[in-house]
């Protein structure tokens, strides 16, 4: 998806704190959640995240967001049955109609007082949709701390690699294209 929205339509949009969409998803891990290593799946944290993190999308665009990439999901540590799985998501970053969202994943044993561990980190783009589906303006997020303050910026980092990434395939395609490569 792109941002196809005209920049005169996010104008009259007031930006929202990054606090006002914050949340965190907390869930237990069962035996049905795992994979053939008695671990968590981690198709079911993957899940959890993207769960988390359109809910954000949802909240600071004020309507319908979809998942247009997951630019990186990594797993720190194994999730266990009977962790309890906290997943915090907030909007990194804003473009006129897309949304990065930064999680982290959390994990903690049910039954001890120990404090929950880092498991996991994503960051997923959300486009904001209409209800035929097109892009539609999102408010910008405004950073309230000096750690969301370096979230957006690591945000616009990521997003100048993820475009520069995807003109060099496009521009790879089309060379081989023009050789005659067909693949």
């Amino acid at each position: 998806m792109t941002d196809q929205v005209q920049p005169s339509e996010t104008s009259a949009i007031p930006t929202k704190p990054t606090s006002a969409s914050r949340t965190t998803l907390s869930h237990i891990m069962t035996g049905s959640d795992t994979n053939l290593l008695g671990t968590v799946h981690g198709g079911v944290i993957m899940k959890l995240v993207d769960d988390a993190a359109g809910a954000v999308a949802g909240r600071h665009s004020g309507g319908p967001a979809v998942t247009a990439s997951m630019d990186e999901m990594v797993f720190l540590e194994p999730v266990r049955v009977g962790d309890l799985v906290h997943v915090k998501a907030q909007v990194n970053w804003t473009g006129r109609s897309s949304m990065e969202v930064g999680v982290r994943v959390l994990a903690e044993r049910w039954n001890e007082s120990t404090p929950a561990q880092q498991v996991g980190s994503a960051y997923l783009v959300f486009a904001a949709v209409d209800a035929d589906g097109r892009p539609r303006p999102v408010p910008q997020v405004a950073p309230e701390s000096e750690r969301d303050k370096r979230r957006y910026q690591e945000a616009q980092i990521r997003r100048t690699h993820r475009l520069a990434r995807r003109q060099a395939i496009r521009e790879l395609r089309e060379r081989r294209a023009a050789e005659g490569i067909d693949d």
